[in-house]
């Protein structure tokens, strides 16, 4: 890592991740937030950040501030369009958003490939829940039937989480699709078994009170195995962003989740 401060423009400072973001790079010795990115000018929000400028157009923001990294806690239509323009400016992205389709991923890849940038998508920052993440798939190699219950707050707009498909996903990769349940069952009320993917049910949780949860849980002749990640607030989000702040900084390809940087 070189020995300067990595110049960091901020998307999405207002919220509650943004907020845990902006503290994580104060207090960062070799992290500096050089601008902020919202969609509302401050002031009509109210919200200022001392000494760094605030920008409502991402184009502009790149041309006028050097930039080495740009921490992308948006919406999936905002950031996918950040992403774009990062690139374009040669800056490297962390997004920590979900929304995006493989096509649209190896597109993004390539592109970041053809510049040698490094890029991030992350569906989920917490440390933890990676790690998560990474024990249920090791244990689909000895359980065929699973099932996952994901929880988050009620503002979340999605719905499973990024996290809970990136689970299943990884799932799939050692398990093959499996109709679960009895095979004549049959819902009275649409929508009781959850969401399907390749036969694994996801069931998804919205309470205010709540912030990220996850179980993962698996069921075999005389035994269940549940795998279960509580994000208790935003800070548990930070030393994933610090890590994938790094990992941009010293790769020339876009990786999609902290798992594939975790061993």
């Amino acid at each position: 890592m070189a020995n300067r401060d990595i110049r960091i423009v901020l998307a999405g400072p207002r919220g509650k991740m943004g907020t845990a973001a902006r503290n994580l790079i104060a207090n960062t010795a070799h992290f500096s937030l050089v601008a902020c990115l919202d969609h509302k000018p401050p002031t009509e929000t109210h919200f200022s950040e001392e000494e760094v400028p605030i920008f409502t157009d991402a184009d502009r923001c790149f041309s006028e501030v050097e930039t080495d990294v740009l921490i992308d806690l948006t919406t999936p239509q905002a950031a996918k369009a950040h992403l774009e323009c990062a690139l374009d400016h040669h800056i490297r992205p962390v997004i920590g958003t979900t929304g995006f389709t493989d096509e649209e991923i190896e597109q993004l890849r390539a592109k970041a490939e053809s510049k040698s940038l490094g890029a991030m998508i992350v569906p989920n920052f917490a440390i933890g829940a990676v790690l998560m993440m990474k024990f249920s798939q090791m244990a689909a190699r000895y359980f065929d039937d699973v099932e996952i219950i994901e929880r988050h707050h009620d503002r979340k707009l999605d719905a499973p989480s990024g996290t809970a498909l990136k689970t299943a996903n990884l799932i799939s990769d050692v398990r093959g699709e499996k109709k679960q349940g009895h095979q004549n069952e049959s819902e009275t009320l649409e929508g009781a078994r959850g969401g399907q993917v390749e036969g694994m049910p996801i069931h998804s949780v919205r309470l205010p009170g709540l912030v990220a949860h996850q179980e993962v849980v698996f069921g075999g002749s005389g035994q269940t195995l549940t795998i279960r990640h509580d994000s208790i607030d935003r800070g548990s989000f930070m030393p994933g962003v610090k890590l994938a702040v790094e990992t941009v900084m010293a790769t020339k390809t876009l990786i999609y989740g902290l798992e594939q940087v975790i061993e």
